[in-house]
């Protein structure tokens, strides 16, 4: 009998935790729902300021075309909808955190909050420094490339699609730091093995930028210098955030 009560509270104990997740769930994409309606009637407002950083650039007379018929359409929606994520990742990475809070010890949860928060202000700085610096700079490069005779007139589903890939780039890159502190607090590596690594990383950094960036000089250094940046504010922050030993010591 005492087997099978133990079986019906593992049963119920998962069945809520289910529930749990259902629930959390729903309200992310209750949030994210919500936003994309309010940002639905000003989507080809938030498509114009999208592309901007091109139109400053362009000749004049050169303008963005639509290829495909339904374009006019699906892209000013589809960046709705990226608009609407990048919106309401806090709320999505609260409900994250609400879900798996309960579970974690007293110092995870300690340090789990300013990580997420450092996260998702990197991935902001990182939208906003593809977009206020990067993107003028490769359309001019880009402008001035142009072969005499052709006329440099973009789709604008492939611009949406070129300037969203810039943005996870930047984005994902920027949220390096974050990415080192975790090792060292899993205790993968130490900030010691960081500094002794820092040449490959450089390296890795320049090749990384190289794959994920546009196949142009300047947004590869855009990318790769602050990545080398970050890598040296990882190490900064790790040190400060990794428990001591005699820390280690007495929590055991």
């Amino acid at each position: 009998m005492a087997l099978h009560a133990d079986e019906d509270g593992g049963e119920g104990s998962l069945i809520d935790h289910l529930i749990e997740l259902r629930m959390r769930l729903m309200r992310g994409l209750a949030g994210t729902g919500l936003v994309l309606l309010c940002l639905l009637p000003f989507a080809n407002k938030l498509y114009g300021l999208l592309a901007q950083p091109l139109l400053d650039k362009l000749p004049e007379g050169a303008h963005l075309i639509a290829i495909e018929v339904a374009s006019p359409f699906f892209a000013p929606l589809k960046l709705a909808f990226f608009t609407a994520l990048v919106v309401t990742m806090p709320w999505l990475l609260y409900q994250a955190w609400a879900f798996v809070a309960p579970g974690l010890y007293k110092r995870e949860k300690r340090l789990a909050m300013p990580l997420l928060a450092s996260a998702v202000a990197l991935f902001y700085i990182g939208c906003a420094f593809a977009f206020f610096l990067v993107l003028p700079s490769v359309f001019k490069f880009l402008t001035l490339v142009t072969p005499d005779g052709v006329s440099m007139m973009t789709d604008i589903n492939a611009y949406l699609n070129f300037v969203l890939v810039i943005f996870l780039a930047f984005g994902l890159s920027f949220e390096l730091p974050v990415a080192l502190v975790i090792l060292v607090l899993l205790g993968w590596v130490t900030t010691d093995q960081l500094r002794e690594a820092r040449g490959y990383a450089v390296v890795g950094v320049f090749v990384l930028a190289a794959v994920i960036t546009p196949p142009d000089v300047v947004s590869q250094l855009m990318l790769a210098i602050p990545m080398c940046l970050l890598y040296e504010a990882g190490i900064i922050a790790a040190r400060l955030l990794a428990p001591k030993p005699d820390a280690v010591r007495d929590e055991a």
